[in-house]
């Protein structure tokens, strides 16, 4: 299982603010997205399902370096940081295809939570084993 994931599509219209270019709230949902997409991928939501849990945010950071427009190519990296008891740390990594500019470098901290409580619980081994934690490595565009 590779650590990183890799989610690419077109900038669309309805993500254009009117400053003529990507939102930044745009961002967030896009991470919420691409983790939901990678978690898919390793199986780690259903897992997630299976055990009772779900994931929660409990922060973001987003730090924006160059702007995207309608039609860009984006390329969206993700990857799991690492895992502790109850909360995981995912980065994410937002390029344009073209020239392969970073455009904005995020994190989120998860929480797994109890899906019929809310409340934070120990992550299982059963889900914990879905995600390879990169620790600090850093992944860009080949």
């Amino acid at each position: 299982m590779e650590p990183v994931y890799r989610w690419e599509f077109p900038i669309p219209a309805d993500a254009i603010d009117s400053n003529g270019h990507v939102n930044n709230v745009q961002f967030v949902q896009w991470m919420q997205d691409v983790a939901i997409r990678h978690s898919d991928h390793t199986g780690g939501w259903t897992m997630a399902k299976q055990e009772g849990g779900t994931w929660f945010a409990r922060s973001h950071h987003i730090e924006y370096l160059n702007q995207a427009f309608e039609h860009d190519q984006l390329v969206v990296l993700t990857w799991v940081v690492d895992v502790a008891r109850a909360r995981s740390k995912r980065r994410f990594r937002f390029f344009r295809a073209t020239d392969k500019a970073l455009l904005a470098r995020a994190e989120t901290e998860w929480v797994f939570v109890d899906a019929a409580s809310r409340r934070p619980r120990s992550i299982p081994d059963s889900v914990r084993a879905c995600y390879v934690a990169a620790g600090d490595e850093e992944f860009g565009l080949d």
